[in-house]
C-alpha cells in the first residue's frame, strides 16, 4: 500500500515540468495486476502529464508502449549470456528486451542451488502455458 500511495502522489502532483523515476512499478501484487498498474502509470505519464520519467521494470511488455505513444522510447541494461551464466554489463543501450533474469539475481543474491533450478523448471512450465492477451491498447 505504501508504494500505491507513493505512486498516487506522483500521478497527482506530476506536471510537464517533472521529473519521475520510477523503479518496478505494481510488483507486489498478483501478474496481471501488476502488469496492468505498470502499464496504466506509463500511459498515464507519458500521455497526460508529459513528465519526463524514468520507469525501471521487469514487465517487458511495456515494450509495446514505445510503438504506441511517441515519446516513449526504450532503452535496456545490457547482459552477456554464456552457457552457465549470465553477465551484467553495466552499460544501457536503446530498445527493450523480452527476457528478465531474476532467476539469475537471485543465483547471484545466492539463493541455494536446488531453488534456482526449481526456478528454472517452474518458468519453462510457465512460459510453455501462459499466454499474454494481445491488444492492450484496444482495452478499455
Amino acid at each position: 500500500m505504501v508504494e500505491m500511495n507513493e505512486t498516487a502522489n506522483i500521478l497527482n502532483h506530476a506536471t510537464s515540468n517533472s521529473l519521475v523515476l520510477l523503479d518496478e512499478i505494481g510488483r507486489g501484487t498478483a501478474t496481471f495486476d501488476g502488469l496492468s498498474i505498470a502499464w496504466a502509470v506509463a500511459e498515464y505519464l507519458a500521455a497526460e502529464t508529459c513528465a519526463r520519467t524514468i520507469f525501471a521494470t521487469h514487465y517487458h511488455e511495456l515494450n509495446e508502449l514505445a510503438s504506441l505513444l511517441t515519446n516513449v522510447a526504450n532503452y535496456q541494461v545490457t547482459v552477456k549470456e554464456l552457457p552457465d551464466q549470465i553477465i551484467f554489463l553495466h552499460s544501457v543501450q536503446p530498445g527493450g528486451t523480452d527476457k528478465s533474469y531474476g532467476i539469475e539475481a537471485g543465483r547471484l543474491a545466492g539463493l541455494p542451488a536446488v531453488v534456482i533450478k526449481r526456478a528454472k523448471q517452474v518458468m519453462r512450465q510457465i512460459e510453455k502455458h501462459n499466454k499474454i492477451a494481445m491488444g492492450l491498447q484496444n482495452m478499455d
